[in-house]
């Protein structure tokens, strides 16, 4: 039974505690946080015990894999530290904003030969698994054209924003992979517009809050994705792929499933009302992907190349954001 630690009690950090400790495989020994009172908190709930230092996290000889869930700008260091002791890692994603720094520890991670995985938890949606599976059988043909949606309910604080690296690389980033995993090719050109509609304040950290990309596969199929940071109906996430003999959609979820029929109207059950219902599954079941990976000893997956290859279009989309222009996806 591996023993694991767990980096950040934020939110999503409280989310994998939940996880962790509800695992019937992991031993969850211990929670670590810069806010020591946030780590005892979130310890105490779950039951694991709370690490005063890094030190005590990264000894292999009382840990056998960590979960980074800290600061986007920790990931990289908590990720060498991990390989330098022989410790798995399951981790957020990015594995850092700048993708020089993430190649180069990811390099340092791979040669160490630890089990990584890179938490692209959208891939264990069970509807997006059927998509895969669909496409992977040959049901609909060849792929020609890819349509995704991603529009969360509202704005994230402007701090946020300020730290997020911009909605390429913060939101979207998410539907890069989701593309190369259920195409199986990688995009190799990319064209991106946005606008600042729902804050306009997004401008001063060279941001936007809705855009519209389109990707290029090599073998000259076409990806559309729409990415809104604010709608007025709540969460809307849905995938669409048309083959040369078909068509297989993942529509967007509901709420509930009851319709109301009454004085000449319908009134259906609205969406969820953020990104985290609609996706809070899929974490547990990338948490369950991970720890049976190091139980047969097969690569985990995502892989840490899946997360740099999602983080190359990203940049790629950014650039094209600023610059106006098509350009060419660098891996």
């Amino acid at each position: 039974m591996p023993r694991f630690a767990l980096i950040g009690a934020g939110f999503i950090g409280s989310v994998h505690a939940a996880n962790l400790a509800a695992h019937p495989g992991i031993d969850f020994r211990l929670i670590f946080d810069v806010d020591q009172q946030r780590a005892q908190t979130l310890a105490a709930a779950h039951g694991a015990a709370v690490a005063s230092t890094l030190e005590e996290v990264f000894d292999a000889s009382a840990i056998d894999a960590v979960f980074i869930a800290s600061s986007t700008d920790t990931h990289a260091e908590h990720l060498r530290r991990a390989a330098a002791a022989g410790i798995a890692v399951l981790c957020e994603k990015p594995i850092d904003l700048d993708l020089d720094r993430a190649r180069d520890v990811a390099s340092f991670t791979q040669d160490s030969g630890v089990p990584v995985m890179v938490d692209f938890n959208r891939r264990f949606d069970r509807d997006y698994a059927e998509l895969k599976r669909v496409v992977d059988s040959g049901e609909i043909g060849k792929v020609e054209l890819i349509q995704l949606t991603s529009r969360g309910p509202s704005m994230p604080p402007l701090s946020y924003v300020a730290t997020s690296g911009g909605q390429m690389r913060d939101q979207t980033v998410h539907f890069f992979d989701l593309v190369r995993w259920l195409s199986g090719l990688d995009p190799v050109e990319v064209f991106a517009t946005g606008s600042a509609l729902a804050e306009p304040g997004i401008v001063k950290y060279d941001d936007v809050d809705t855009s519209a990309v389109t990707l290029r596969l090599p073998d000259g199929a076409l990806v559309q994705i729409d990415s809104v940071r604010r709608t007025g109906y709540g969460y809307d996430e849905r995938i669409e792929i048309m083959g040369s003999e078909g068509m297989v959609e993942a529509r967007r979820h509901r709420n509930g499933a009851v319709s109301l029929y009454r004085g000449g109207s319908v009134v259906d059950d609205g969406l969820h009302p953020g990104w985290f219902e609609r996706v809070q599954p899929t974490y547990a079941a990338a948490l369950a992907a991970f720890v049976a990976a190091l139980e047969s000893g097969s690569a985990p997956s995502p892989s840490l190349e899946d997360g740099l290859k999602a983080q190359a279009i990203a940049e790629a989309a950014t650039l094209s954001l600023r610059s106006g222009r098509l350009e060419p996806i660098k891996y």
